[in-house]
């Protein structure tokens, strides 16, 4: 998958699906507008009809190049009410709050509403718009034929799947003057009086393919910063035995994704490695990473009900719609 199931032995964070990263978006909208989305949940409503009210879900940002967070967005959510409804809060960080996991920073959002039925509410302050709520899942990926040799069904598993989805555009200067940033996404809980992050991650299909199952949760908590001296040595190693690389190609590969930090330059178009839009094949992409060109895809196409407008994820598939 993307990022689902990006805990040990394919489960969610401590077994839980709303602290469950996946996947990252970055791209520009007309009038210079940036758009951040992530999603969480795999599955939704199944694992969880609410965002956990312990997390902190977060977007990083890198504006100079340096694999350190200098502005972040955090995300918060109240206790589910008894009828179901939630309210979101959100932080603007900079500086040395920008590189701690808690919520902190400006508020931008205080109590915005979140939508879990079918018409997204969107709520607008200043020169931002969030919405948070469910969503379809623009996940698309022949993932049976994956786990079966490549064995391709045609079949898109993501075609009817729901996610939780966060969406933040606000105008790109909001961002820094330079055109190229690196984003990344975290989610923490608070759990025995400290918070504790249970995933993070920006490229695509990494932990899934390259993570031995005991090394996830220290991913999971890790900066992309130690990334490079952490998990060059042994993602070089998979590649090696996956794709028959080299030592030097591998580490030239690994270079796109390592540290895990989607970089955007915002005066090119994005597509995925230059950020991530909605339609981007990322699992063809990460085939044929895997696989030294061998796999070169699934066979997999986007998803067409994607929105024109924010917060661009589809019409969520409910059964009572």
């Amino acid at each position: 998958m993307s990022h689902h199931l990006s805990g040990p032995n394919l489960r969610s964070p401590m077994g839980d699906a709303r602290l469950d990263l996946t996947d990252l978006f970055v791209f520009t909208v007309p009038g210079g507008r940036t758009v951040l989305i992530m999603n969480v949940n795999p599955v939704a409503p199944t694992g969880g009809r609410a965002f956990h009210p312990d997390a902190v879900y977060r977007v990083n940002i890198d504006t100079v190049g340096d694999h350190q967070a200098h502005i972040a967005y955090s995300f918060t959510f109240s206790d589910p009410a008894d009828d179901g409804e939630q309210t979101l809060t959100v932080h603007r960080a900079t500086g040395d709050e920008a590189r701690a996991h808690e919520a902190a920073g400006t508020p931008l959002f205080v109590d915005a509403p979140v939508s879990f039925g079918p018409h997204p509410v969107v709520t607008e302050a200043g020169p931002y718009m969030v919405f948070a709520g469910l969503r379809s899942d623009p996940f698309f990926a022949d993932l049976d034929g994956i786990v079966d040799d490549f064995q391709w069904t045609g079949t898109d598993w993501g075609a009817d799947k729901n996610v939780f989805g966060i969406v933040l555009e606000m105008p790109g200067m909001e961002l820094g003057a330079q055109p190229e940033i690196g984003v990344w996404a975290r989610v923490s809980v608070h759990q025995g009086g400290k918070l504790t992050s249970v995933d993070r991650g920006a490229h695509p299909s990494l932990t899934a393919y390259f993570n031995a199952e005991e090394a996830k949760d220290a991913y999971n908590a890790g900066e992309p910063a130690d990334d490079w001296d952490t998990y060059l040595a042994p993602w070089t190693a998979v590649l090696r035995h996956t794709g028959g690389y080299s030592e030097e190609l591998a580490e030239e590969v690994l270079r796109t994704v390592l540290p895990d930090i989607l970089r955007y330059d915002r005066s090119e178009p994005a597509a995925y490695p230059n950020g991530r839009t909605l339609t981007d094949d990322v699992t063809s992409a990460r085939l044929a990473m895997i696989s030294g060109g061998k796999v070169p895809t699934d066979h997999i196409g986007p998803h067409t009900d994607l929105l024109p407008e924010f917060p661009y994820l589809g019409t969520p598939h409910l059964k009572d719609a």
